[in-house]
């Protein structure tokens, strides 16, 4: 069996190996390497055709029209663009936005800097199991409300939440609704359509493309959504993004996202069954408990030993990469916000890790983690027995 194993989807995903093989053919003189805003020669022609392609490739993954597929550098910039070009465009008349406390850190970095500048946060607290009560958030909406962003799965413990009810919530206010789809498509089936989403946002890397490439939905068929520029320049991407469009990168986030809505059905039935076959396995372990809905993303399993130290596990399971919380959590060793937003205390946080399974993951490498959790808990506990001994 290959070491280390890989159990950290969530923060992000290798790129597949059909979906290399595709970028590789936008990339040198060989190929169709030009600048899709070149539009004097075959070269930029070829570019922005292939470009074309994939908008439309993916806008048919998402039900949606191409027109309102918008090219980003990651999710964070769509959300980036979505929350804070909306608020600036209403800001004369309307200031307050709705969401959650355990949204992604691009949402909740957004919103406290948009507070900074005279707009006015609702932050909306899950239950204990980490989904939104419909009914606060309708008492949240006010006549200054212009926007609701509520993520769809959560990137630290997989709870769903019910975006197609909270649309409709939305919609029956015309209040504009965001949503942080990064954990959900390419593994949950979408249709836009019929959703009641004004602006979406996700990016390549969670769904075996490459990073660097993410995309913001606008719904062009709702009157009120008015996106001011967000970069200046050249005017590309409807002149609300600027900049010379990376077309290996857009050329390998559809072809990944084909392939993921192609198999999405088996991956998912898979994950489903590695998941309940590590829980099964290690849900006897004396003091372990399960943050969020079990219920919720098969991809995303949190859990904690109490009295075990999260560090301390996975330096013994320093084979198998986990973490202890979302990748932007951890980059700046902060406790878990979302797990705090739920009801754990900081003890409880701290024995929490995150195991993410993915399209590569295989049984093999579960019974091995299975294995090296057993063994590292059990090492643990005896060294503390030993220290107390001595």
């Amino acid at each position: 069996m290959k070491n280390p194993i890989y159990l950290d989807y969530a923060s992000t995903t290798p790129v597949d190996k059909r979906v290399l093989k595709k970028m590789m053919k936008y990339l040198s003189i060989d190929g169709v390497f030009g600048n899709p805003a070149s539009n004097l020669h075959i070269f930029g022609w070829d570019a922005e055709e292939a470009v074309s392609i994939a908008r439309k490739n993916i806008a048919k993954c998402i039900g949606c029209n191409s027109n309102e597929i918008i090219f980003t550098s990651t999710a964070s910039e769509s959300i980036n663009i979505a929350i804070k070009s909306t608020m600036n465009y209403f800001q004369k008349n309307k200031k307050h936005i709705i969401t959650s406390t355990i949204e992604h850190k691009s949402v909740i970095e957004t919103c406290i800097y948009l507070e900074k500048i005279g707009f006015r946060v609702t932050y909306l607290k899950p239950s204990k199991n980490g989904l939104i009560d419909l009914n606060k958030l309708k008492k949240a909406i006010n006549k200054t409300t212009i926007l609701v962003s509520i993520m769809h799965i959560n990137n630290e413990i997989g709870v769903i939440q019910n975006i197609s009810k909270i649309g409709k919530i939305c919609h029956s206010k015309n209040i504009i609704y965001h949503v942080d789809a990064t954990q959900s498509i390419g593994k949950y089936p979408f249709n836009l359509k019929n959703m009641h989403i004004d602006l979406l946002s996700f990016s390549a890397h969670k769904f075996y493309g490459p990073k660097g490439i993410g995309v913001l939905y606008i719904n062009k068929k709702k009157p009120n959504i008015f996106l001011e520029t967000f970069i200046h320049g050249g005017g590309q991407e409807q002149n609300i993004r600027s900049g010379t469009l990376a077309v290996h990168q857009i050329i390998g986030m559809s072809e990944a996202l084909l392939i993921s809505v192609n198999e999405m059905d088996k991956d998912r039935l898979k994950i489903q069954k590695l998941k309940n076959y590590l829980w099964n396995n290690i849900k006897n372990i004396k003091g372990i408990y399960y943050n969020g809905d079990y219920n919720g993303s098969p991809y995303i399993i949190n859990i904690g030993i109490k009295n075990i130290l999260n560090k301390l596990l996975v330096i013994e399971m320093k084979n198998i990469a986990i973490s202890f919380s979302s990748a932007c959590t951890s980059y700046y060793s902060q406790s878990s916000y979302v797990l705090k937003s739920i009801g754990l205390t900081e003890k409880l946080i701290q024995n929490s890790i995150r195991i993410s399974l993915g399209r590569f993951t295989t049984k093999r490498e579960i019974n091995y983690t299975i294995y090296k959790i057993h063994k590292s808990i059990n090492k643990i506990i005896n060294c503390k027995d030993n220290f107390f001994i001595n």
